[in-house]
């Protein structure tokens, strides 16, 4: 980071300490989307194909999500946590079968993806 971006973060972390925790929230939340808005503000073109990594046979539930992750590495896993940890509860406190919650993992990666295609594409076209 240059010299100047420093002295740009250390006055935002300044500024941001002196506010009330309502207005931190509100910084906050504004540079999240900021953040994902230069995150997606690029086209299809930037957008890199997932590595489509063979599903070996016997796989579990949690090196299917290592592979899925390493497969669509450009999506924000974060967004993904709570359908994923779903998934993940339904295996290990329900007994559901792995193989359906890895078929299930699998379309969730890439339901994410194309709906980030589509972002990206509708940015690029606006």
């Amino acid at each position: 980071m240059s010299e100047s971006g420093k002295k740009t973060e250390r006055a935002l972390l300044t500024h941001f300490r002196q506010l009330p925790d309502a207005d931190r929230k509100t910084l906050l939340d504004l540079a999240e989307f900021l953040a994902q808005r230069a995150e997606s503000a690029g086209t299809t073109a930037d957008l890199p194909e997932p590595e489509r990594i063979p599903r070996p046979a016997g796989e579990s539930v949690i090196k299917a999500i290592k592979r899925l992750s390493a497969s669509y590495s450009m999506l924000d896993r974060s967004k993904m946590l709570n359908e994923t940890s779903a998934l993940m509860a339904q295996h290990v406190m329900h007994g559901r079968e792995a193989h359906a919650v890895i078929d299930e993992l699998e379309q969730l990666f890439a339901d994410h993806y194309d709906k980030l295609k589509t972002v990206k594409s509708a940015r690029s076209e606006g």
